[in-house]
């Protein structure tokens, strides 16, 4: 008997995370509480109950102080309310692609459309899907029910009509029941949520049933994967519901020459093999005299399904040895495992002594067996992308903020390496503004999204920007809450205009008006602040509604005529620079920013024509203030005055003695 093992069988990526989440808190020595049987499986409910799980029926059952799982079927907008009003800790280990499933009917029904979905109505998944609905929403199961019940629905023929899919739904099924839709209503958006996993699992099972004798589906009884992967090989062969070994008789196999087995996403890997192993003590059993060398052929085919679940293609070793290129481990073979630093990280700047030390156990994937030599060639980056690579098409689903090293500066972008895997970020995507350098994000840590994931090439694009609009739009909510006139704040300036400087006050900008850089007349901002530039100023006023903010900068205590009202009374004799000449006398600059008058009578002791007969630009001359308007911003000089009684008047610096 030939057995064949379907490549996608067992453990989805969200059943694998829920479990894994589940026995991760155990270990903790967390008092954990299920809600709901995590997994459709009694074996693997069973050994999580033995290690401590409790399984509740509702979140009021879990006891103050514990864990409460929420499985990967997600659960109704109300009870995670109920939830977080509990005294215990909540542990969501709702799937992704569930996840992405109520972000759409909430958003749809937000929108004034009706939703439809495709599943069971009896199914926890779809009884969370509903309780996300913000509007109107019907389920059918089949297209057969579709055709039954949607007159009796009344949905008028202008609604727009969103249509979603249980993660688990028959693909079949979903063809059938969107021909049916697109003919009954006109306006009809599709979502196609049924999940990957399941569409090649279904895919897979039906074309190993058409070729085969008779299937096994393993899966627990109330996983609903699992049934539609038995009604799937149903129609097409012999087949077998199982949901151990023992339920597998050598009556269920007479006559069969060719067996396929699969199973649904809640199927550990053990029990498959398991299963393999029965079928070959009853492959054994069934050989006569004339078939007794076959026994060899069928342990290698026993050999060869278990490669298919990956588990001779993966090993566990332990560090040995380290040389500039390559790290030795010890695999428990006769041969020696050799890591090239290529297959050890996606970093092309890394060094091996920075990664691993003699000692260290990681888990590696066999590249290479070569007998001849006795090496095996091992990988830990592929192991790590091949692991890594569902959580990053999780992580677009979910739109998961991402953790990664940038470790290469490419064109058009950066490359960023997270959970073992390669994301590209384009150079319009890795900085928040288009000016600044790619150089300096090499080796830095960042933190960005998945926006696209090439899932036939294996390629995922990642945007920095995402995230970093999404904190200085937290930044900005937070600015506002606080925000008001006078409040001080130290900020970095961001850009310079003709008409001021943009200053950034950590996630939202204001601007500096030219008048308020300085107490002088400036002709460009750049005469007072730069790029880059600390700065600190004040709220002058604040415009929520279009999000403006107007910024002071000048300190009160810098105004030049402030300066002149305390240091330099009337009477004050000043050193100051010519800076100006009109028919009527000369200006004289006495501080930065205020220029006194010499009238032409009192720039000598004698009569002049005009002030350029005695006074020459840039000159610096003795006079003494002889009047101040400060209202009128107005100060008068007197040379003459200080030529007529030299002793009169003392120096500015003497008066301040």
């Amino acid at each position: 008997m030939k057995i064949e093992v379907a490549r996608s069988a067992g453990f989805c990526f969200g059943v694998n995370r829920a479990v894994t989440m589940v026995e991760d808190l155990l270990k903790q020595g967390k008092r954990v509480c299920t809600l709901g049987p995590i997994i459709h499986n009694p074996q693997t409910l069973a050994r999580l109950q033995s290690l401590g799980a409790v399984i509740v029926k509702e979140p009021e059952e879990a006891p103050p102080g514990s864990t409460l799982v929420i499985r990967s079927h997600g659960v109704p907008r109300d009870v995670r309310e109920r939830i977080d009003r509990l005294p215990v800790e909540c542990a969501d280990a709702t799937c992704p692609f569930v996840a992405k499933i109520h972000r759409i009917v909430a958003e749809e029904g937000h929108k004034g459309n009706l939703v439809l979905i495709a599943g069971n109505p009896d199914h926890p998944e779809v009884q969370g899907i509903l309780g996300h609905c913000t509007g109107p929403a019907f389920v059918f199961r089949s297209a057969a029910e579709l055709l039954e019940t949607a007159p009796k629905w009344n949905i008028p023929q202008k609604s727009v009509i969103s249509v979603v899919a249980q993660t688990t739904f028959s693909v079949a099924e979903w063809r059938n029941c969107l021909k049916i839709l697109k003919k009954v209503y006109t306006n009809v958006k599709i979502f196609d949520t049924i999940c990957n996993a399941t569409a090649s699992r279904q895919t897979e099972a039906e074309a190993l049933a058409c070729s085969c004798d008779a299937m096994i589906v393993l899966g627990g009884r109330q996983s609903s994967n699992t049934a539609k992967l038995y009604e799937v090989c149903q129609q097409h062969t012999r087949t077998i519901f199982a949901q151990s070994a023992a339920e597998i008789s050598r009556k269920d196999l007479a006559g069969v020459h060719y067996l396929g087995i699969t199973a649904g996403a809640s199927t550990p890997a053990s029990i498959i093999k398991e299963v393999l192993v029965t079928m070959a003590e009853i492959n054994k059993g069934a050989q006569g005299p004339e078939t007794a060398d076959s026994g060899d052929n069928f342990a290698e085919m026993l050999e060869e399904s278990l490669k298919s679940l990956n588990t001779d293609e993966k090993v566990h070793g332990v560090v040995v040895g380290i040389t500039p290129t390559e790290v030795l481990v010890d695999v428990g073979r006769k041969q020696s495992g050799f890591v090239p630093l290529s297959e050890l990280t996606a970093d092309p700047n890394a060094k091996i002594e920075d990664l691993v030390k003699i000692g260290d156990e990681m888990d590696l994937l066999i590249m290479r067996t070569n007998d001849q030599e006795g090496t095996i060639m091992l990988s830990k980056r592929r192991l790590d992308a091949a692991k890594g690579w569902d959580e990053i098409v999780a992580a677009e689903e979910n739109q998961e903020v991402l953790t990664g090293v940038v470790v290469e500066i490419v064109k058009g972008g950066v490359i960023a390496v997270t959970k073992g895997v390669r994301v590209f970020i384009p150079a319009s995507q890795a900085t928040a503004s288009r000016n600044d350098p790619l150089d300096a994000l090499l080796k830095k840590e960042v933190k960005f999204r998945i926006i696209e994931v090439n899932r036939n090439r294996r390629r995922a694009v990642g945007s920095i920007r995402s995230v970093l609009r999404d904190e200085r739009k937290k930044q900005a909510e937070k600015f506002w809450e606080t925000a008001e006139v006078g409040k001080e704040y130290d900020g970095v300036v961001k850009s310079l205009t003709s008409y001021g400087a943009f200053v950034d006050l950590g996630g939202i900008d204001g601007m500096i008006h030219i008048s308020e850089l300085s107490w002088t007349r400036i002709k460009h901002p750049s005469e007072v602040v730069n790029i880059g530039d600390k700065v600190h100023v004040h709220i002058k006023n604040l415009d929520h509604e279009k999000g403006k903010i107007s910024l002071g900068y000048k300190r009160p205590e810098d105004n030049p005529w402030e300066i002149l009202k305390r240091d330099y009374p009337v009477g004050t004799v000043v050193e100051a620079t010519i800076v100006g000449m009109t028919s009527f006398g000369a200006f004289a600059r006495i501080i930065p920013g205020i220029d006194g008058l010499i009238h032409i009578s009192q720039i000598a002791d004698h009569r002049i024509d005009k002030p350029q007969d005695v006074l020459e630009m840039g000159q610096t001359v003795k006079a003494v203030i002889t009047d101040i308007d400060f209202d009128r911003h107005r100060v008068s000089l007197s040379i003459r005055q200080l030529l007529d009684n030299d002793e009169k008047f003392k120096t500015a610096d003497e008066s301040a003695e």
